[in-house]
């Protein structure tokens, strides 16, 4: 009875989520979104998490969508690393300008000349 089983390998948790911060060398914050049913009032409710992941290589930028798996404890709050960059999120950023999408004023409008309404 005391025979020892070789132990499988735990299994991993990854999670997909869109890089939001990339303030710090080889580090970005990952906000991770999920949805819940609200237990008393049944409505699905949109709840987000932020984690520190490690990033070797410095190739993520704000607003890609990346996958992190779970790691050993790398710094105090960094137990997360980048396994791959799945695409890009054509989302705004908080603390970024949001993109101009109307491309401004038409032509021949009020706006065109840089003179504006100067008599």
């Amino acid at each position: 009875m005391d025979a020892q089983q070789p132990q499988q390998p735990k299994r991993k948790t990854t999670k997909t989520g869109v890089v939001v911060g990339k303030k710090m060398a080889k580090t970005v914050t990952v906000r991770v979104s999920r949805q819940v049913r609200h237990p008393l009032y049944k409505k699905i409710v949109r709840k987000s998490k932020t984690f520190l992941a490690h990033d070797e290589k410095d190739a993520c930028k704000l607003g890609d969508v990346v996958r992190i798996v779970e790691t050993r404890p790398i710094s105090r709050r960094k137990r997360w690393r980048v396994l791959e960059i799945t695409g890009q999120k054509a989302a705004v950023i908080p603390g970024q300008a949001e993109p101009d999408l109307e491309g401004g004023a038409p032509e021949g409008g009020p706006d065109s000349s840089p003179e504006g309404n100067q008599p």
